[in-house]
């Protein structure tokens, strides 16, 4: 295969793009040790060998040290080893091979989430950051099943409303608009926020 361009990333990488646009990217001093020149050849076994004992391991090894310091889910995961420019077969087997170790959990990842956000933000909003996090709908709805109780979300209402000093009993109709509209922002249902504002403050 024909080496069509070496695009320089950095002072330490080089982007090696091949003739039928596929790409990955090595250390200068790899593209040495390969001899890898633009508009040459790509001996098959030398580019089998570059994508099983360099860039397979490495992507292994960063997704390893991706999850070290800080849970993340399998869409984060995955993105950011394709911010890596490591091919897309090469990022399924990291992913593959980390979860493999149960390193890598959605299921888990949104327990905790739920977990550490219950006490701040509505489970609508919950479900959203976890949505735009890559969990899917139903995992993240399991973790919510699991980690709210019913009434929990007035009894966050509720802290939320005593937070602001609102009472009805002081309040006017203007002040309770504009108690329920902050509600309506932090993701609350309007039949939560209205029993907590009409029954309970």
């Amino acid at each position: 295969m024909l080496v069509a361009e070496l695009a320089e990333l950095d002072k330490k990488r080089i982007r090696v793009i091949l003739e039928g646009g596929e790409d990955f990217v090595l250390y200068r001093g790899e593209v040495k040790r390969y001899s890898i020149q633009e508009g040459e050849e790509l001996p098959q076994g030398q580019y089998e060998e570059i994508r099983t004992e360099v860039l397979a391991k490495r992507a292994k090894k960063r997704a390893m040290h991706l999850l070290e310091n800080m849970d993340r889910t399998e869409a984060q995961l995955r993105e950011k080893l394709k911010q890596g420019f490591y091919p897309e077969d090469i990022v399924e087997e990291a992913i593959a091979y980390v979860k493999s170790f149960r390193y890598l959990d959605d299921a888990r990842y949104a327990e905790n989430y739920v977990r550490g956000q219950k006490g701040k933000k509505s489970q609508r909003r919950i479900q959203m950051d976890l949505m735009g996090k890559g969990i899917k709908r139903e995992l993240a709805a399991q973790a919510l099943e699991e980690g709210y109780q019913q009434g929990q979300e007035q009894e966050l209402i509720l802290k939320w409303v005593q937070k602001k000093n609102y009472s009805s009993s002081q309040g006017d109709l203007k002040a309770k608009q504009k108690m329920y509209q902050f509600l309506l922002r932090k993701g609350f249902q309007p039949d939560d926020i209205l029993h907590v504002l009409d029954y309970l403050t």
